[in-house]
């Protein structure tokens, strides 16, 4: 049976890339006989019910953007029991490439058509109000999410010159804080650059590079300590500190 797709795509992601994306793969996959429905928003507010109607109709959902447009919907498909797909058109992307979701056209026509569903464990955060949200991939705190609310308000910036200005931007101007991180009943405080929380193996932090992103695991925990400020700048250069991996995904 023909797949039907529901795009969720969000306009601004990638400075502008992702309409430039899904027009022709909306094309590929209705002149392959699927149906296929685009909606553009910006609104995270509006993603649950445009989710709620997908799954309803028996389409795949498909985020169009970056790593936020897919946790914005990752959770309420996720809880509707539906099917999740990607196309990557952000300025991060990672979870799509740790995946090793493809770029081009024809390659992701083919993977959306035909390719088999897998089980993804997500992370849900829990914030010191009581309130949640579900999270594709990881979280960090400390200087890495410095550096994310830098490129959140770096669009006037080419998008290939956002990610560099926000890591030196975060990096000059971070403060260190004390942490407590327990994983398994294992309790360690630290004086922290950067603490990562990730359903993947980690490597690397914060370049992102990564191992294979297993499809049913543990939670890895990664802490990038610091002595001083300038300590903190190598580290988190050279690479964080591996805490522990949860035996428990949650």
């Amino acid at each position: 049976m023909t797949r039907s797709f529901a795009f969720l795509v969000n306009p601004s992601s990638g400075g502008g890339a992702a309409p430039r994306v899904v027009v022709p793969l909306a094309r590929a996959l209705r002149e392959a006989g699927a149906e296929v429905e685009v909606t553009y928003t910006t609104s995270a507010a509006e993603t649950p019910d445009l989710v709620a109607a997908a799954v309803a109709d028996g389409a795949v959902v498909v985020s169009v953007g970056g790593d936020g447009m897919l946790s914005s919907v990752a959770g309420s498909v996720a809880a509707l029991g539906g099917v999740l797909a990607m196309v990557p058109a952000g300025r991060g992307n990672d979870f799509a490439r740790m995946l090793e979701i493809p770029h081009d056209t024809a390659a992701q026509a083919a993977l959306l058509l035909s390719g088999a569903e897998r089980a993804i464990d997500l992370l849900r955060v829990t914030q010191a109000d009581g309130s949640s949200y579900v999270v594709a991939g990881s979280v960090y705190a400390g200087v890495d999410a410095r550096a994310a609310e830098i490129v959140d308000r770096s669009h006037w910036l080419p998008s290939t010159l956002q990610y560099p200005y926000a890591a030196v931007r975060a990096l000059a101007t971070y403060r260190p804080v004390e942490c407590v991180v327990e994983v398994d009943g294992a309790r360690s405080e630290h004086r922290a650059a950067t603490v990562v929380i990730a359903m993947m193996a980690l490597a690397e932090i914060p370049q992102g590079r990564s191992s294979k992103f297993p499809t049913l695991g543990g939670v890895t925990v990664a802490v990038g300590g610091c002595r001083s400020r300038r300590d903190g700048v190598l580290r988190s250069w050279r690479g964080g500190r591996g805490v522990g991996r949860s035996r428990r995904p949650g």
